[in-house]
C-alpha cells in the first residue's frame, strides 16, 4: 500500500511558498542606498538644467521669495501675538496662523508691483533703455581709456611706458566690442525681469503650502536637499544681497551728494548705480568691477575724482571683506583661493551666470559633503 505523507510533511513546498520566495524584496540598504542616489541624480540634473535654461534668476527670486515670506511670516506672527488676547487664542501648536501666512505671501507677491508703480513715472525711460544705456557707458570708457594721456597731467603722462599706447588700444578695443554685444541684446532683458517675478510668486507660494503628512522616502530625500540648498541660499546669496544693498546706499550718496559738492559730479550717475547693486551681487570680482568701472568714469572727469572714487570705493569694499570673511567664510568653510577657483571655473563653463552661481552652487556641495561625512 502507498502510504501518504501529511501536507506538512510533503518533501514540495505549496505553490504559494515558492512565489513568496520569487518575488521577495530587496534589502533594505540597498533600496535606501537607490533612493539617496536618485535623489542626487535629480538634484543635480536640476541645477545642471536651470544653468544651461538661463532660469539662474528665477531660481535666485524663487529661493528670496521663499526666505521674504517665512521671515514675514514669523514677524507677524510674533507681533499678533503681543496683541491683547492672543494669549488665550493661541493654538497648541507652535505654527505660524495661516492668516499671518496668506498676509505676508501678499506683501511679498504685491511689493515688487508697487515700487514698479511708484517709480514708473521717473523711471520708465530708463528701464526700458537701460541696455542702451550701458552701451554708451562702456563706449565712453573706451573713450576715456584711449584719452588718458590727455587726462593726466603732463609730467605723470611722462612717465608711461611707450608700450601704453598699444595697450590703450587693447582695452578700447575690448571696450568697444562688449558694447557693441549688449546692443545686440536689446530689450530682452524685460523678459528676465518678469521671469524673475514669477519666481518670486513661486518661492511665495511654495512658503505657505500645507505640507502632507507621510511623504514618500524619495520625497523624504529630495525634501532634504531642497533643505540644504536653502541654507547655502541663506548663508551666502542672502548675506551678499544685504552687502550689495549697503554697498549701493553708500555709493549713491557719493555719487549723488559729495561728488557734486566738490563740482566733481559724475557722468552716468544712474547706470552707476545699478551696476555696483548688480555686481556687488558676486562675490570679490564684483568689487572689482565697480571699482575699475567707477574710476575710469571718474578719471573722464579730472585725476582728482578718480582718486576719490578709487579711494572710496577701496574703503567701504574693505569693510565688505571683513564681513564676507567672518559671515560667509565661517559658516560654510570656504576660503578665499576656493571662491576663487570654483567661480573662475565656472564663469568659463556658463559664462558671467556661473559668476553668480559658483558660490552658491560649491556652498551646496559642500554642505552635502559635510552631512555625509565625507569632508
Amino acid at each position: 500500500m502507498a502510504q501518504h505523507l501529511p501536507p506538512a510533511l510533503s518533501p514540495e513546498p505549496p505553490p504559494a511558498a515558492l512565489a513568496s520566495y520569487t518575488t521577495a524584496p530587496p534589502p533594505l540598504r540597498s533600496v535606501r542606498s537607490g533612493v539617496v542616489l536618485a535623489s542626487y541624480l535629480l538634484m543635480g540634473g536640476a541645477l545642471l538644467l536651470v544653468m544651461w535654461r538661463g532660469l539662474l534668476p528665477g531660481l535666485l527670486c524663487v529661493c528670496l521669495g521663499f526666505l521674504l515670506t517665512r521671515a514675514l511670516t514669523a514677524w507677524i506672527a510674533a507681533g499678533t501675538r503681543r496683541l491683547p488676547g492672543a494669549q488665550r487664542n493661541r493654538p497648541a501648536a507652535d505654527a505660524p496662523p495661516r492668516s499671518a501666512q496668506v498676509v505676508a505671501a501678499a506683501v511679498v507677491m504685491l511689493m515688487p508691483l508697487a515700487l514698479l508703480a511708484a517709480g514708473l513715472t521717473h523711471s520708465r525711460g530708463y528701464l526700458v533703455d537701460a541696455p542702451q544705456q550701458y552701451r554708451e557707458l562702456l563706449t565712453y570708457m573706451a573713450r576715456t581709456v584711449l584719452e588718458l594721456r590727455l587726462k593726466l597731467p603732463a609730467d605723470m603722462a611722462a612717465h608711461l611706458p611707450e608700450g601704453a599706447a598699444e595697450i590703450q588700444r587693447i582695452i578700447a578695443n575690448y571696450l568697444g566690442a562688449k558694447a557693441g554685444a549688449l546692443a545686440m541684446a536689446g530689450r530682452a532683458w524685460l523678459g528676465s525681469v518678469l521671469f524673475a517675478y514669477v519666481g518670486l510668486l513661486i518661492g511665495s507660494l511654495a512658503a505657505v503650502r500645507t505640507t502632507k503628512a507621510g511623504l514618500g522616502p524619495l520625497a523624504q530625500q529630495l525634501a532634504q536637499r531642497v533643505t540644504l540648498f536653502g541654507e547655502a541660499f541663506r548663508q551666502i546669496v542672502a548675506a551678499q544681497f544685504w552687502i550689495a544693498a549697503f554697498n549701493t546706499l553708500l555709493t549713491a550718496l557719493f555719487l549723488l551728494f559729495i561728488l557734486p559738492m566738490w563740482d566733481m559730479a559724475l557722468p552716468y550717475t544712474p547706470v552707476l548705480i545699478t551696476l555696483t547693486f548688480v555686481a556687488g551681487l558676486v562675490p570679490i570680482v564684483g568689487n572689482l568691477l565697480c571699482n575699475v568701472v567707477m574710476t575710469i568714469v571718474g578719471l573722464s572727469v579730472s585725476p582728482l575724482a578718480a582718486a576719490a572714487c578709487l579711494g572710496f570705493l577701496i574703503l567701504i569694499h574693505k569693510a565688505e571683506y571683513v564681513i564676507n570673511a567672518k559671515v560667509v567664510g565661517q559658516r560654510t568653510q570656504m576660503g578665499v583661493w576656493e571662491l576663487l577657483s570654483v567661480m573662475f571655473v565656472a564663469e568659463a563653463v556658463f559664462g558671467p551666470a556661473g559668476l553668480v552661481a559658483a558660490p552658491l552652487f560649491y556652498a551646496y556641495l559642500k554642505k552635502e559633503l559635510v552631512a555625509a561625512r565625507l569632508v
